[in-house]
């Protein structure tokens, strides 16, 4: 694309749409120039604005779609696919300043947000009101915006669902400057193409996203996690068809392996998984919360949970039911990118999604890369709806070596992913880094398909170019 820089003249205009909250050159903080995953590539911005309302980003957006400048939305910065990485230059524009709770409507269980609230204060505040919202990222600390444009999911989707399934109503500004409201709160809706959900999921590439109506729903009045070591992750995988055909209705069913385990407690300084029971060792464990209206309805479904994974194989079950040991326990599972990231040099990561059933055996495909690319595989994830995290590893490696070793451990990742059924990404999105391979999974006339719809909603391509559909 031939897009222009921004000149003195333009920079003028957006410090008067935005006064004081324009910052350029040694100006700009460096952490604008990537997000989490920096192996996605590092782009510093000519100018960063810091929005304050729907009406300065309409006004943004139609300077510089006019002058055919490059803008680039941006919440927390906490994506792990180079989403929010200014590749093209131009504007970044973030929404973090946007960060007010507007209103709540408790009759009909919904709540207004701006886009750059954090999940965490969402989480907290609702929960005050004895409300919960149930997506539940592991990013805590990710802004509401950026949760609905990558559609997160998280740990208590396996019940609840996805983002997507909470967001009623929102107000999007095109990349045209226009202002468009989107949805509503009635539950149900038969009224055209549902623009609502295309949106959702964009990543940032059709509109920016400047109000939220999101469904909420009564707080459970009681949770409990159960922690269940196995001696195998075959067994340990194999055991989670058996939670749905009992009817036990997880509230979160999360797996994990012995070496993630120890070391994301040594990172969070406090053990919580037992190493081994009864002179067995645990090599693999499920993380297992439930919810529900009282103590005893709790009881019932722990004992016939304890029955079910005890005969497929579970070496015991350790109940946390004080809320300390829950607090360790999901603190714990809480950190394992922060864990992995903390003693690894360098890495690349995917969250591939497959249907259930074949977990188990996509996992050791998955291990079986190991040796052939020669990197270390560190996995864990959402073991209810298949959702997994897959990170390839090295510490000796330097960056010209690693790169493509990572390459070929992806493309093989997505390609028995496919083969599988599953998908390409559960909740983190397709970005800048994982185009190539979304291409590949779809083929080309849904790819062809996505690109004609960012072209209507987006006919100068400035918007997040280089993202999900469309190669620079």
């Amino acid at each position: 694309m031939n897009y222009q820089t921004l000149s003195p003249e333009l920079i003028q205009q957006l410090s008067a749409i935005a006064p004081g909250r324009v910052f350029t050159g040694s100006d700009i903080n460096e952490d604008y120039a990537h997000d989490e995953m920096p192996i996605y590539g590092k782009s510093v911005p000519e100018a960063v604005v810091e929005a304050a309302s729907t009406e300065e980003i309409a006004a943004v957006m139609k300077l510089c779609n006019e002058n055919r400048i490059p803008v680039t939305p941006r919440g927390a910065g906490t994506g792990l696919v180079g989403g929010a990485v200014p590749i093209c230059g131009g504007v970044l524009l973030v929404t973090t300043r946007m960060n007010q709770i507007l209103s709540y409507d408790v009759e009909n269980f919904t709540v207004t947000v701006q886009p750059g609230v954090l999940l965490n204060t969402l989480a907290e505040d609702s929960a005050s009101k004895g409300l919960l919202y149930p997506p539940d990222p592991g990013e805590k600390f990710a802004t509401l915006g950026g949760n609905v444009s990558t559609n997160a999911g998280g740990m208590r989707a396996v019940k609840y669902g996805c983002t997507r399934d909470y967001v009623k109503a929102m107000t999007v500004v095109l990349p045209t400057g226009e202002i468009i409201h989107l949805g509503s709160s009635v539950s149900k809706t038969s009224s055209g193409y549902s623009l609502l959900n295309l949106m959702i999921g964009s990543e940032g590439t059709l509109g920016v996203i400047t109000e939220l109506t999101l469904k909420l729903i009564p707080q459970p009045k009681e949770t409990i996690s159960l922690i269940i070591p196995y001696p195998d992750m075959e067994s340990c995988i194999a055991t989670v068809p058996a939670f749905f055909m009992h009817h036990l209705n997880p509230q979160a069913l999360e797996f994990m392996g012995k070496d993630i385990v120890i070391s994301s407690e040594a990172y969070v300084g406090k053990q919580v998984f037992p190493r081994k029971i009864d002179g067995v060792e645990a090599e693999a464990y499920l993380l297992v919360t439930f919810d529900g209206n009282d103590a005893d309805e709790l009881d019932a479904v722990i004992e016939k949970a304890s029955e079910v994974v005890l005969e497929a194989g579970a070496i015991d079950v350790l109940v946390a039911d004080t809320p300390a040991l829950k607090r360790d326990a999901w603190a714990a599972r809480s950190s394992f990118l922060e864990a992995i990231m903390a003693d690894t040099k360098l890495l690349d990561e995917c969250d591939v999604v497959v249907p259930v059933t074949q977990i188990a055996p996509f996992l050791g495909y998955v291990e079986s890369l190991e040796e052939t690319v020669g990197l270390k595989v560190r996995s864990f994830g959402h073991a209810g709806d298949g959702n997994l995290h897959i990170y390839c590893c090295s510490n000796d490696l330097e960056e010209a070596e690693f790169l493509p070793r990572a390459e070929k451990f992806m493309e093989a990742v997505y390609i028995k992913a496919t083969e599988l059924g599953g998908q390409v990404s559960g909740e983190h999105g397709i970005g800048r880094g994982k185009v190539p391979f979304l291409a590949k999974s779809v083929g080309d006339v849904n790819m062809r398909l996505m690109e004609e719809i960012k072209k209507v909603f987006d006919p100068n391509l400035i918007l997040n170019p280089g993202k999900v559909c469309y190669k620079l």
